[in-house]
């Protein structure tokens, strides 16, 4: 659902629930809950076995660690925000404190000049996206985020927690797929959402309709998918809530495009359907992201 152009310039209902081992006490993560960590928990494999960790942030810093992530900044990129916003690299959109990573898209006071290689335009708010381009991806595997939605509960707020393709080997999008492991709209506050996306997909069985979170934006939960060769599950808060089996156009075929690496990205927007400015929107909001997890 989320279309993923956003960050193609970096490149230029059954519940099941999951087995985990926990080792050890470990310390307290936002929302006052004990934090587990990547290595101490491994969860199951859901053809057996257990996963074993490799890519893990707890936040723990006063600033965003830049060995794991790259961030989205228009004025280098050169890709805007929707049609009316600006990415910035700056405290105001992206900030680490008590072990939490803040993203926040925001309304300015005044129309700015957002700066371009492609041509500076006037923007109305200033939005966050980072992603682990060129610092991890990984083919297959679990990948999971413990976050909570912005407050705000109105249209014309979307955050999400998703994967991309490292490279564009089928094409660009969506040829070479995305995950979309979490999507939130504010206009829909109890509900997130997870979609797979490439080409041949049937947009009426590729995203996941039936995944409530009712205190989404009160709460942290986890979000997570398991990805193999040949299905993606969706856990949220342990529990299965969609799994899709894709087939792509030809001439791909069998695991493709869902067989090379691809890497995490954490995004919060303002703006309305599919870009526009829509009435009401708040002034600011915020996604709030205690820890991201991968296993192999």
């Amino acid at each position: 659902m989320f279309r993923a152009r956003l960050l193609s310039v970096l490149a230029a209902a059954s519940a099941v629930l999951v087995t985990t081992a926990v080792v050890g006490v470990e310390p307290t993560s936002a929302g006052g809950t004990a934090r587990p960590s990547c290595g101490g928990e491994r969860p199951a494999k859901p053809g057996g076995g257990r996963y074993t960790c490799s890519f893990e942030d707890n936040f723990d810093g006063s600033r965003l660690d830049t060995t794991k992530w790259l961030v989205q900044d228009t004025s280098l990129s050169g890709f805007p925000a929707g049609n009316y916003g600006c990415y910035v690299d700056d405290a105001s959109t992206i900030a680490v404190a008590n072990g939490t990573a803040n993203l926040t898209a925001y309304r300015t006071a005044e129309p700015f000049t957002c700066e371009s290689p492609y041509g500076d335009f006037q923007a109305q708010y200033k939005a966050a996206t980072v992603a682990s381009r060129g610092k991890f991806g990984q083919t297959y595997g679990r990948f999971e985020f413990r976050a909570q939605m912005p407050s705000v509960q109105r249209a014309g707020v979307h955050s999400a927690l998703w994967l991309y393709p490292q490279d564009n080997t089928y094409g660009g999008w969506p040829n070479s797929g995305e995950i979309d492991v979490a999507e939130w709209w504010g206009e829909y506050p109890d509900k997130v959402y997870p979609s797979v996306h490439y080409a041949g997909e049937n947009t009426a069985l590729s995203t996941g309709p039936n995944c409530p979170v009712a205190s989404a934006s009160t709460s942290y939960h986890r979000y997570a998918v398991d990805w193999s060769a040949t299905r993606m599950r969706f856990y949220y808060d342990g529990q299965l809530c969609f799994e899709h089996a894709w087939t792509p156009s030809s001439p791909l075929s069998g695991s493709q495009p869902f067989d090379k690496p691809f890497y995490l990205v954490l995004t919060q927007l303002l703006y309305g359907a599919w870009d526009a400015v829509a009435t009401g929107v708040p002034n600011a909001a915020t996604l709030k992201v205690d820890w991201v997890r991968v296993w192999r």
